[in-house]
């Protein structure tokens, strides 16, 4: 019982300590409100508004068809422009895709025979260029398609590929990116919260006043580790009900407090992460740097951003340590797929795992790092 009121001590003394400092209570207010916002709103779909323009040679009623296919939100209303203006407009960034329709495409459409249309990409706007385009030959060969149907006798095709999206049906972009959000803000905040705390008792000297007390680096560990993660966690699910389900009107498919549960283990791995790069940094700005350093590899090598199923298998592997893959995992099935406890159960077991054996390596570093201050 004393061993827990240390630890509950000292815990609160983390939390007045991080009250009083104005720019991390900045930082965790921006991570888990505004941020999860502007990630969600600020950056546009793949093709927003995109301003096409069109060269009719034809003027048919199937080249009419196909410009008037082209209209917001993904595409500006379409320009109708000479052969001579392509270069010009596109050098002077007025549109970035210019389609070409050739003189009597009507008519080959209808005798069978294969013309072509010119497409024009300015690839300087590169994922415009690359999502665009498909886009454009698509929406073409559709409308080319149901022209020439109508004109034809042939039978509709016997099978019909009908595609269902089971989360997010309409494909917005906002469900996914404030979730996602969530998700990285907790490993950043976690660690930086965790490894500032200390540095700033050590460049502070509070640290050697803990040395002199009747406390064991077991209980100062613990401390840091159950106050900094009880901010992150209250500061997650206040991103999650107040900001992703309150203001941007996320669905949640799954369950909320199975997620946090998940979030709670995970943030014993993170802060011990944070702790043990804080014994490694010998100041706030090299722990900034450190912290960018692994910051970025957890985020982008964790299956967050892209699928870790296209990454090479080497990754795949070593990324397994990570408690970060575990809990990108553990999040998307419960938040994404509405996954229960008895598909995350392997998540939860690994993170504990992890999360004792972060522990054990960092309070070893902390041991050997506050007997040399002494």
């Amino acid at each position: 019982m004393p061993q827990v009121a240390n630890i509950y001590r000292l815990g609160v003394k983390e939390l007045w300590s991080l009250a009083r400092d104005p720019m991390m209570l900045v930082l965790i207010a921006y991570c888990f409100s505004f941020s999860i916002y502007i990630a969600a709103t600020a950056v546009p779909e793949t093709l927003h508004k995109v301003p096409v323009a069109f060269v009719d040679e034809d003027g048919s009623p199937l080249s009419a068809r196909i410009a008037s296919a082209f209209y917001p939100p993904h595409f500006n209303p379409p320009g109708m422009i000479s052969l001579a203006d392509i270069d010009a407009g596109m050098d002077a960034g007025d549109y970035t895709f210019v389609v070409d329709i050739p003189p009597n495409f009507q008519r080959d459409v209808l005798a069978g025979r294969s013309p072509t249309i010119q497409l024009n990409v300015d690839a300087t706007c590169m994922s415009q260029a690359f999502s665009g385009s498909g886009y454009i030959q698509q929406i073409a060969l559709e409308e080319v398609n149901d022209f020439a149907n109508r004109y034809r006798s042939s039978a509709e095709p016997l099978v019909a590929l009908e595609l269902r999206a089971r989360y997010n049906p309409n494909l917005e972009q906002s469900w996914f990116l404030s979730l996602t959000e969530i998700i990285n803000n907790v490993t950043a905040l976690a660690i930086i919260l965790t490894g500032a705390a200390l540095i700033r008792e050590r460049e502070h000297g509070t640290i050697e006043h803990l040395l002199v007390m009747p406390v064991t680096p077991t209980e100062i560990m613990l401390s840091k580790v159950w106050s900094m993660g009880l901010v992150v966690l209250l500061a997650a699910a206040f991103g999650l009900f107040f900001v992703a389900q309150g203001v941007l009107r996320v669905p949640i498919t799954g369950s909320a407090p199975l997620f946090l549960v998940g979030v709670a283990l995970y943030l014993f791995a993170a802060t011990s992460l944070g702790i043990f790069m804080a014994t490694v940094a010998r100041s706030l700005p090299q722990f900034g740097m450190l912290a960018v350093l692994v910051l970025l590899p957890l985020d982008m090598l964790s299956g967050s951003l892209t699928p870790r199923e296209s990454m090479p298998q080497f990754v795949q592997t070593v990324m397994l340590a990570a408690p970060t893959t575990h809990f990108v995992a553990l999040s998307q099935s419960i938040l994404f797929r509405g996954a229960g406890l008895a598909v995350v159960w392997p998540q939860f077991l690994t993170l504990i795992v992890i999360g004792t054996v972060l522990f054990a390596i960092s309070l070893k570093r902390f041991r050997k790092t506050i007997s040399m201050t002494a």
